[in-house]
């Protein structure tokens, strides 16, 4: 006990460079990536190996670690960022250290616990760094098990308190589970082989409902020319709007919402919730909208598209035409199959 506590002490008079020494241990972590060809570089790549680790060794699904650190690193703030920039989800140091913690700051893991903390050491060095990786998802995996119980959705409720983070990672859980963390593919929304004319009229003025901003693109084509997905994703939204129509809304795992309006009819079998990958038809274009559910016909049949940036504080539309050009160079290869939806097997 006298080593641990002398080995304390020279700890608090060198915090400074423990930190940065160790900063770069973390950063060069010897952790093997086992990321597949389809997900070269995404900078959550290289954590697959800890969320099936810990999630395996807590009991709790790996892919819920991942979209946990997904939302909460996509939806920092610029403060958050400051305050831990590093790759996902944070706990409060408070937290971490222990709240009756005298030093909300410490890293020292047999302390750390004394004072009923969260941090974790993943590797024995008694350290708890809440900027190494191991640590960090080791402690997240452990506090999901102690919290849940047998319900991760109480756990995530508690770390958010926001049903709306509640429905993004499980969103975000359901296509990791089926795609992996960063699939790669994207598609042109309108089946090619069809003719078709885009007008990019993003930013244009609207009258029907009031003035308003155009925030899409307008793909123009003939009744029932197949509709497609353009990324993976899951179908957050679909049904009428008085001014889409029948209008699908598909979210990624980037937090991106690709909106597709004034469809005749859906892609019979889909459904709200379900997963989608690029090139699967979805529906099909026509002119409904501008009216109480049914209306059609008040404009040319045509496909609007748009897509929103969702920070967790607000979401913007922006113009849609740099990706609709790239992938309008693109092969396609259209589907109608669904997704199939990886079960996910929980120890008994």
């Amino acid at each position: 006990m006298v080593r641990l506590l002398h080995l304390h002490s020279i700890m608090r008079a060198h915090t400074g460079i423990w930190r940065s020494l160790l900063m770069g241990v973390a950063l060069a972590s010897s952790w093997p990536a086992t990321a597949s060809a389809a997900e070269p570089s995404h900078p959550q790549s290289s954590l697959y190996p800890l969320y099936k680790l810990y999630g395996a060794q807590y009991d709790v699904d790996w892919a819920v670690l991942a979209a946990i650190d997904r939302y909460a690193e996509l939806t920092k703030t610029k403060a958050s960022k400051q305050d831990a920039p590093y790759y996902g989800f944070s706990f409060y140091p408070a937290a971490w250290a222990g709240i009756a913690n005298p030093n909300a700051d410490d890293i020292f893991a047999p302390e750390i616990q004394l004072f009923g903390g969260l941090g974790q050491d993943a590797n024995g060095d008694m350290l708890a760094l809440p900027f190494d990786p191991a640590d960090r998802i080791k402690s997240l995996a452990h506090w999901l098990d102690m919290e849940s119980g047998e319900d991760e959705e109480i756990a995530i409720w508690n770390l958010f308190q926001d049903p709306v983070a509640m429905d993004r990672i499980d969103g975000f859980a359901r296509l990791f589970r089926a795609f992996g963390l960063s699939p790669s593919g994207s598609c042109f929304p309108i089946d090619k082989r069809y003719n078709y004319t885009v007008k990019h009229t993003f930013g244009a003025g609207r009258s029907y409902g009031g003035r308003r901003m155009h925030e899409g693109v307008d793909i123009f084509a003939s009744y029932g020319t197949p509709v497609l997905a353009c990324s993976y994703g899951y179908v957050e939204l679909m049904g009428w709007n008085r001014f889409g129509g029948w209008r699908i809304g598909i979210r990624d795992a980037n937090n991106m919402y690709y909106y597709y309006a004034h469809l005749s009819s859906f892609q019979k079998g889909l459904h709200q919730g379900d997963l989608v990958r690029p090139g699967q038809v979805i529906g099909y274009v026509g002119s409904s909208g501008y009216g109480p559910p049914g209306t059609s016909g008040k404009f040319p049949p045509h496909l609007h598209f748009g897509i929103y940036k969702d920070t967790g504080q607000h979401e913007w539309a922006f113009s849609p035409s740099g990706y609709l050009s790239q992938w309008e160079r693109q092969k396609q290869r259209v589907t109608r199959e669904t997704v199939r939806e990886t079960v996910l097997e929980r120890k008994s």
